[in-house]
């Protein structure tokens, strides 16, 4: 294969599996709000293969998060357990379904969350913000202790563990190596033993609903073969007591041990909802949060200010593209129709490969095409005011377009490079608008190189070829 057929090969596959990446998004935005609803509901392999929109376009929710380091273990600095926040919240916000949302460390202390397309805040920020510190803990037999916590509350007028718990009076009372809490169902105030096992050594947590399929459901335990081992000697050496279930704090449930649980298994039991069980296992099997975080700013954009976003950034894409079309063509004539074409191609490819890796698309990242569009303009007219030197010293069409091309590669070159180490360091260093500038902007500055340099050459080599132009008037 020569050298013509080579790149019109590379350029025809380009073409096409660019547009058969594009294919599922000009599907989806032909679809009717009832067909999305149904394709959303019954989980549409569609959805996966889409160009995925940002906040900015398609609405959502922010949040900026701030880690309570007074709540730290001692052993544990500021810096380490944000990191782990962010890993905890990561896995917790995968698990819920959340198409690429957006979860970054900002300073020391703040994590920003962007979930984009979410319907129900308020789920997410209690799906983000539990500690879900899991502890297995024996109930005391001490009831004269208890007796006399309860009536010091009781004279206090303090009405949950929490509020008692910071009482130096109440405080005196409980037992060393014990703690009190309070009961989920009814508020019962609890002695508990610190905590003998924790979910530090859980491998799964699942929704199930009792024999039958009736009742309420219940979230599934399975502990590690460590855990598996304690669960076992807890179990076997406290028959006839109560283990209390302690998530956050709160007994979730204190059931009787009845025998030896050898499997490393235990279930959870309450009034859940589906949306409740659901919940508690996803934070379970993501981990617990090395320390409270608090929600510090809020914002939410909702739909119909995403698709405004969308109509305007596209409509003023589009003007300030059609204008640069037309006064290429004006200014260059046919040269400037097959800089026209190129230019086109860019973007069609720069969206094909956007759908494919799923990648992002944000107002920053629209800027960002914009640019690349601009770099991409520049290119063609470096090329050609260099055929036009070319043509003025008495070359021939032909060998013109060839020291054109020769001459002007290695300034599009030095221009692109300089601006793609700069794209570079935006990504590496940026964080959520700045990202999605620097991804558009750098793998369009590469696409635009190819169909600058090699698709317009191309066309040129094949319009001489076959004899279709002789000349060419600049």
């Amino acid at each position: 294969m020569n050298k013509l057929g080579f790149r019109t090969v590379i350029t025809v596959l380009l073409i096409i599996l660019s547009g058969y990446f594009l294919f599922p998004t000009f599907e989806w935005y032909r679809m009717s709000d009832v067909e999305k609803a149904k394709a959303e509901k019954t989980k549409d392999p569609i959805l996966g293969k889409t160009l995925n929109l940002g906040l900015d376009l398609r609405g959502g929710t922010h949040l900026l998060l701030e880690v309570d380091s007074s709540k730290l273990d001692e052993k544990v600095t500021v810096k380490d357990a944000v990191d782990r926040a962010v890993e905890v919240i990561r896995n917790r916000i995968d698990q819920f379904g959340v198409a690429e949302p957006l979860i970054a460390k900002q300073g020391d202390r703040w994590i920003v969350v962007q979930l984009p397309g979410i319907k129900d805040p308020q789920r997410a920020k209690e799906l983000i913000g539990k500690t879900a510190l899991l502890e297995f803990c024996l109930v005391s037999t001490d009831n004269d202790a208890l007796n006399k916590i309860q009536e010091k509350m009781s004279e206090k007028d303090l009405a949950t563990a929490e509020e008692a718990s910071k009482d130096s009076d109440i405080i005196k009372l409980i037992p060393e190596g014990h703690f009190i809490a309070d009961s989920k169902e009814d508020g019962r105030i609890y002695l508990l033993k610190k905590a003998s096992l924790t979910g530090a050594y859980l491998v799964n947590a699942k929704v199930e609903l009792a024999t039958g399929g009736f009742g309420f459901p219940h979230v599934s335990l399975e502990f590690n073969k460590d855990g598996g081992k304690i669960f076992a000697n807890i179990t076997g050496a406290n028959i006839d007591r109560n283990l209390a279930i302690v998530l956050d704090g709160i007994v979730q449930s204190a059931p009787v041990i009845r025998s030896r649980i050898p499997d490393g298994r235990a279930v959870i039991e309450g009034n859940f909802n589906s949306a409740d069980a659901k919940l508690l296992a996803t934070v379970l099997r993501a981990g617990a949060l090395p320390a409270p975080v608090n929600i510090i700013e809020e914002r939410t954009v909702g739909p119909s200010l995403g698709d405004d976003s969308i109509k305007k950034g596209f409509s003023s894409a589009l003007i300030g593209v059609a204008i640069v079309l037309l006064f290429m063509f004006i200014y260059y004539g046919f040269s400037g129709f097959i800089a026209d074409i190129a230019l086109c191609l860019n973007f069609f490819i720069l969206m094909g490969i956007m759908s494919y890796f799923q990648f992002t698309l944000t107002l920053p990242g629209i800027a960002g095409i914009a640019l690349t569009l601009a770099m991409a303009v520049d290119a063609n007219v470096l090329i050609l005011e260099r055929i036009r030197e070319e043509l003025n010293v008495g070359k021939t069409s032909r060998v013109a377009v060839d020291a054109g091309y020769d001459k002007a590669f290695v300034t599009i070159f030095d221009s692109n490079i300089t601006t793609l180490i700069a794209a570079i360091f935006l990504f590496q260093f940026g964080t959520g608008p700045i990202k999605g500038f620097a991804v558009t902007l750098t793998i369009g500055l590469c696409i635009s190189m190819f169909t600058a340099v090699v698709v317009t050459k191309l066309i040129y080599d094949f319009l001489f070829k076959k004899n279709f132009i002789n000349k060419i008037k600049l």
